[in-house]
């Protein structure tokens, strides 16, 4: 549902305001040339239609985007809609499969440990857009604020919230990801320490799934 925001009628009706303001200084001039007052309300009738018409026509011109444009901007908004779904399809499929995603096996090759597996959460910012461009999940947030004038007015609070819960969780996920990567090899770290980062980094990724979901009820769009 798309709605007609508030600065787009204010600036119409301002534009409305300043043509018949101008009309009323053209008339003023051009009707002391008239022979009759009749003659003269006549003509005044026929043009000020005309020219708030066209000048109407103008002004609207001017604030609506071509339509050109408009098709660009519903491609895109369509495009971040069928993203937001798919990233949240995919961090659903990440929580799903957590113990085997996050566990990398090295055949062949031991770990510090001697173990050849080990549990590594640096999977989770690939399924939260921060390993590359082509990731439903690449800026995520901007993505959902392209797509504000598509939320209904009560529940605006509600989509502003979910998205800056998102963008938080999926930074704190990411950061607890990356440091995780490192976590045998800094001083006192071990097993332990991973184990303890990869549960940090899983609450992020279901905050941050759990925000897409709102996000998504909100603009009415299914898994």
């Amino acid at each position: 549902m798309t709605k007609t925001p508030f600065y787009y009628s204010l600036l119409l009706a301002l534009c409305q305001a300043a043509v018949s303001s101008a009309w009323v200084t053209v008339n003023a001039k051009s009707s002391c040339n008239n022979k009759t007052k009749r003659s003269s309300a006549i003509l005044y009738a026929q043009n000020r239609r005309d020219f708030m018409i066209l000048a109407t026509t103008s002004c609207t011109s001017l604030l609506c985007p071509l339509p050109g444009h408009a098709a660009a901007t519903t491609a895109q908004q369509q495009k971040d809609m069928d993203n937001i779904v798919k990233g949240y399809n995919r961090l659903q499929y990440l929580l799903d499969n957590w113990v085997e995603k996050t566990t990398v096996c090295k055949i062949g090759q031991e770990t510090t440990f001697g173990d050849k597996c080990e549990r590594t959460p640096t999977v989770v910012m690939e399924y939260l857009g921060f390993k590359s461009t082509s990731d439903p999940l690449f800026k995520a947030d901007a993505a959902m604020l392209r797509l504000k004038d598509l939320v209904p007015s009560d529940r605006e609070v509600d989509f502003y919230d979910a998205v800056d819960a998102f963008a938080q969780n999926a930074e704190e996920a990411n950061g607890m990801a990356f440091v995780s990567s490192w976590g045998e090899a800094n001083p006192g770290g071990g097993k332990d320490r991973v184990q303890l980062f990869i549960e940090r980094a899983k609450k992020n990724v279901i905050a941050s799934r759990d925000s897409l979901k709102t996000v998504m009820d909100i603009l009415e769009l299914k898994p």
